[in-house]
């Protein structure tokens, strides 16, 4: 049976930083972008550790913009 990882895509530019996706994370894959912020001038969410993420959509489910897109990735 084929592995599986998650993997997290984030709309930089709608992102405006509030945290609910890094909350909802079980993993603690997510986390605010802590020296760069999007045209708007939020700080945004990234993949701060992408080898944990089992792609639950946790983060995308909570996302108040829409901004989050899960995928799972087989891994062979």
């Amino acid at each position: 049976m084929a592995k599986v990882r998650g993997a997290v895509s984030v709309n930089v530019e709608k992102c405006k930083g509030c945290e609910l996706c890094v909350a909802a994370c079980p993993t603690s894959t997510l986390a605010l972008q802590p020296d760069e912020v999007n045209d708007r001038g939020y700080n945004y969410a990234f993949m701060a550790d992408p080898e944990s993420c089992t792609g639950c959509c946790s983060c995308a489910l909570v996302c108040p913009d829409a901004c989050i897109e899960v995928f799972r990735v087989r891994i062979d």
